[in-house]
């Protein structure tokens, strides 16, 4: 019985080490573009896999495990963003620049779409309009995984993503750069 409860141990650990290495870099930027700031991202990728650890055995494969990251994420995200010590301390107004200089793929996408100007006024929409942006344009999530990973009807993720985009086509044109339209 021992041999059992620590082979389960193994297979858990060893599925939280797959996990962290297939998506670990994508989460850790999922919870930058929340956040903001890189020490709060790093906590917040521990609490995800400290409770993808605890919660392993309860995942129904409803959805992939890469969906169920992305949800505990946001929601861990969310969960800071309405901490009375991140909003009365911790937040920071200004775009860490270092994140505009990396050379991550998203980033790098971003610079051959529209310059990193529009890295930063993605960054700058209210997280409402942030957060359906990143999962449909960077994470590739259709309405309705979003939908189930916000917990929103696929309307109000259509309406959000819809208003988003007219926030950065302004934005962009009032910084001089002409929204392409495909």
């Amino acid at each position: 019985m021992k041999r059992d409860i620590e082979n389960t141990e193994k297979g858990k650990i060893s599925k939280i080490e797959s996990l962290l290495t297939q998506y670990g870099t994508e989460l850790k930027r999922i919870a930058y573009l929340y956040l903001k700031d890189h020490a709060l991202t790093e906590d917040i990728i521990q609490e995800v896999f400290i409770s993808c650890y605890n919660h392993i055995e309860q995942f129904r494969e409803e959805s992939s495990y890469k969906t169920w990251l992305i949800k505990i994420t946001v929601n861990k995200c969310k969960d800071t963003l309405k901490r009375w010590s991140f909003r009365n301390i911790v937040y920071k107004e200004k775009m860490d620049l270092n994140i505009a200089e990396a050379e991550t793929p998203e980033i790098q996408t971003i610079s051959k779409i529209e310059d990193v100007l529009l890295a930063k006024e993605i960054l700058a929409l209210p997280v409402k309009f942030r957060e359906v942006i990143i999962l449909y344009y960077y994470q590739d999530l259709s309405i309705e995984e979003i939908s189930n990973i916000l917990d929103l009807k696929t309307n109000t993720i259509k309406t959000r993503l819809h208003r988003a985009r007219i926030r950065l086509r302004e934005a962009l044109e009032r910084g001089g750069n002409e929204w392409k339209r495909n």
